[in-house]
């Protein structure tokens, strides 16, 4: 069973015949459907009738070759795999509330430490009540280290001291969990900045990673949030979660497109080992 067996496919090559403008009017209304976007789904239609057109193409099989060709050239914005070459790397985690961002941690936690890495998880979400003890739980599942202070503590400080205990443990790589949620939108970023300057000062040598959570079956919402914590985050990439079934892969599209920024790795499940780094080409081949 394929990586992205479970994403929705696009519907109109399931009868295609031939490749004519009624197939092109199909296709735009199939990818907007799918969250695409319609932005991004009006430049992937206007350049598959230019290339069709170049190439003479008329076999629906070689204009479904194409589409995917320009879909994966798309999504081609940026590194997606993570830079932890400094040590210790700091992976920011960001995103609102009920995203899946605890449960993405936990999952990425485990992957790196089965890569090789020393990793310690940072509490930084002391203002959502047991943050902290749910991601413990995932600490004690992934088998690492955690650092933690009490509830309507400041982030910072955790932040802080995590950095410390890193460095005294030879840690390869911090992974720091934030609030989803404050009082307003003003303090969750003057928060994020604050963290994000005690890791810059206590972490020199470090290469930071900036990860988004994002909920795929939000859709376009999902856009929204992206350039709201763009705004003051620094984001490096995406971590696309509940891409099993009930979401559309259009969004995918839409992120790299609109935000420019890649999508690393998506969540495909429950489990401990459905966290998976993202492959253009494999997930356009089940898209389409």
């Amino acid at each position: 069973m394929g990586l992205f067996d479970k994403v929705k496919k696009l519907s109109v090559f399931s009868g295609i015949f031939s490749v004519d403008e009624e197939f092109y009017e199909e296709l735009e209304e199939s990818l907007i459907l799918s969250d695409m976007g319609m932005d991004t789904t009006l430049e992937a239609v206007e350049e598959l009738r230019n290339r069709a057109k170049e190439r003479k193409i008329k076999d629906p099989e070689e204009v479904k070759a194409c589409l995917r060709e320009i879909l994966v050239e798309m999504l081609d914005v940026g590194e997606v795999s993570l830079d932890l070459s400094g040590k210790p790397a700091v992976i920011l985690m960001i995103g609102v509330n009920g995203v899946g961002k605890t449960t993405t941690i936990g999952k990425l936690a485990h992957a790196l430490k089965n890569e090789g890495n020393r990793v310690l998880l940072a509490a930084g979400d002391t203002f959502r009540a047991a943050a902290s003890e749910q991601l413990t739980i995932w600490a004690d599942r992934a088998k690492v280290d955690i650092i933690k202070h009490g509830e309507g503590s400041d982030p910072a400080a955790v932040v802080f001291d995590a950095m410390s205990a890193a460095r005294a443990r030879k840690a390869d790589v911090v992974i720091v969990d934030t609030a989803g949620r404050l009082h307003n939108k003003q303090n969750l970023m003057n928060e994020l900045n604050k963290i994000r300057r005690v890791i810059d000062r206590e972490g020199e040598t470090s290469t930071k990673e900036v990860l988004l959570v994002l909920d795929a079956t939000t859709g376009q919402n999902g856009l929204i949030q992206a350039k709201q914590f763009s705004e003051s985050a620094g984001i490096t990439g995406i971590v696309l979660t509940k891409l099993d079934g009930t979401a559309k892969g259009g969004i995918v599209l839409a992120i790299a497109k609109e935000m420019g920024l890649p999508v690393k790795y998506v969540g495909l499940g429950e489990g401990i080992d459905d966290l998976q780094p993202f492959h253009a080409e494999e997930f356009v081949q089940a898209l389409v």
